[in-house]
């Protein structure tokens, strides 16, 4: 459960985070569960890197809680605005 932890914590940052870009960036926004299905994507792909850069990999103390949801946030926040641009792309 230790190893499960971390990413979890990613995917709810990374739930948040499309969610709340997608509230920020009206015309990039998938809807609710566009949003929290592109963040959570993006919260598992940036766990594997982000926290290393972070320095927060695998550390569970607040420090590290506190740096795998902004990494998990950032993940997935991007990824939606990736998404978000392509959707309008195909949309033209």
């Amino acid at each position: 459960m230790d190893a499960l932890l971390p990413l979890i914590v990613n995917l709810v940052g990374g739930a948040a985070g499309g969610n709340i870009a997608g509230a920020l960036l009206k015309n990039l926004s998938l809807g609710t569960r566009g949003n929290s299905v592109a963040g959570i994507l993006g919260g598992g792909v940036a766990s594997q890197f982000l926290p290393e850069l972070l320095g927060a990999a695998g550390s569970m103390d607040i420090g590290g809680i506190v740096a795998q949801l902004a990494s998990g946030s950032i993940g997935g926040a991007v990824t939606l605005i990736i998404v978000g641009l392509v959707k309008n792309m195909f949309a033209k």
